[in-house]
């Protein structure tokens, strides 16, 4: 997908309804944002009337009441949620930092990934240390990995003895989440939380993420087990004795 004014909006996204209602929602809440991004499905093309509006802005402390410098906040703006991510450039980082500690670095996605509806020098400078990062993957140790790894399979000897439907059900996705974790930061790429782990994964291996979905979307557990064992083999399957944490 391109970036930027070269998303596939250009030219018809300034009349879109999600535009349309971030335009007149920073106008009337945030006049004195210097950059706006809009992300999330609006961005992508894929908003319905019910989607949240999401919106990044970035400028000085002007934007913020009481001497705040960053925002996460939901408001309602004509029968439409906006969800809002305001940053003056300072705190942008320090609170993508403390993300990409976590290996979940949304607010940079935001930025590299969504449609610039007002641009400034400071968002160019940070789209551009947000695509270098993105780009570069996450740096994660070894014993982090094998940590991960043993959680896993420690995960499919509870699936594989699970004979309550309630404590198979909730273990099972426990499995699927921590296996697609594992699966995406050995192979260098971050994790997301909810459908975005979901989305990550597809975007990695669409055919992993097929045949571990069918899986989950099944309920089947022993399928679970049997494929999680085919996928951690090459990473040197389960890791349980000897495991020093």
């Amino acid at each position: 997908m391109h970036r930027g004014t070269s998303h596939p909006y250009a030219g018809t996204v300034r009349q879109t309804d999600p535009v349309r209602v971030a335009e007149s929602f920073v106008a009337s809440r945030f006049p004195a944002a210097l950059g706006v991004v809009l992300a999330g499905s609006a961005a992508a093309g894929t908003s319905t009337p019910t989607s949240d509006v999401d919106l990044l802005l970035l400028g000085s402390e002007e934007m913020f009441d009481g001497g705040a410098s960053s925002l996460a906040a939901t408001f309602e703006h004509e029968g439409r949620l906006v969800e809002v991510f305001a940053y003056t450039p300072e705190s942008f980082r320090t609170w993508a930092e403390r993300a990409i500690e976590k290996l979940r670095p949304v607010t940079l996605a935001m930025l590299r990934d969504g449609v610039v509806l007002r641009e400034s020098p400071a968002l160019l400078e940070l789209r551009a240390w947000a695509t270098h990062v993105l780009d570069a993957g996450p740096s994660i140790a070894q014993h982090e990995l094998d940590v991960r790894r043993y959680h896993v399979s420690a995960l499919l000897d509870d699936l594989s003895d699970a004979s309550d439907p309630v404590e198979r059900a909730h273990v099972l996705g426990e499995s699927y989440r921590s296996l697609a974790e594992l699966l995406l930061l050995t192979h260098g790429r971050w994790i997301g939380s909810g459908k975005w782990l979901v989305r990550r994964l597809r975007e990695w291996d669409a055919d992993v993420a097929q045949s571990l979905g069918d899986c989950l979307a099944a309920g089947d557990a022993a399928a679970t087990v049997a494929r999680a064992e085919e996928l951690l083999a090459p990473l040197g399957g389960r890791l349980q004795a000897g495991m020093v944490r």
